[in-house]
């Protein structure tokens, strides 16, 4: 599956699962023309362990996943999200019980 890189004049796209993160870490990598070699580099990680990463970006370190991003040219942004109830559609907080995190 292919991931685009938004551009700088391009909305944010929300990331929900760690897939989707390795998806995108793996994009802007090639964007970047960076080898997962170059990555590991800068990292202080082997080639083998990037690659294990880009498919297991759930066992990322918050340290090593801020330097990806940097590394990469990404920026890590967190917001609140509304989350819509399962049966009436209404949106509700982003702190209310039925807004539980997806899974993992």
């Amino acid at each position: 599956m292919a991931t685009s890189i938004p551009s700088s004049s391009s909305p944010a796209q929300p990331l929900l699962t760690a897939t989707q993160l390795g998806q995108l870490l793996r994009a802007a990598r090639k964007q970047r023309r960076l080898t997962q070699a170059d990555v590991g580099a800068r990292l202080g990680l082997s080639q083998n362990r990037v690659s294990h990463l880009e498919g297991h970006a759930d066992e990322l370190s918050v340290k090593q996943l801020l330097t990806w991003c940097a590394v990469v040219g990404l920026e890590l942004s967190l917001a609140q999200r509304l989350a819509t109830a399962p049966q009436t559609g209404k949106a509700q907080s982003p702190g209310s019980a039925a807004a539980t995190p997806p899974e993992w």
